[in-house]
């Protein structure tokens, strides 16, 4: 079993596998009261959506 550390932006709750990406939309969040799709579209969540399409 493998235990992957993730970290959520805690403005939009989005989930990222890297503290630096979670940051990036954490700062976005903050100043756009908006989420960008560039930041997100690297989100576990939009990643497991994208698994589950191609299934």
């Amino acid at each position: 079993m493998t235990d992957k550390k993730v970290y959520q932006c805690p403005e939009c709750g989005l989930h990222y596998r890297d503290d630096e990406t979670a940051k990036k939309c954490k700062a976005w969040c903050n100043e756009h009261k908006s989420c960008n799709l560039e930041i997100t579209q690297h989100s576990v969540e939009t990643k497991k959506l994208r698994e589950q399409t191609k299934a």
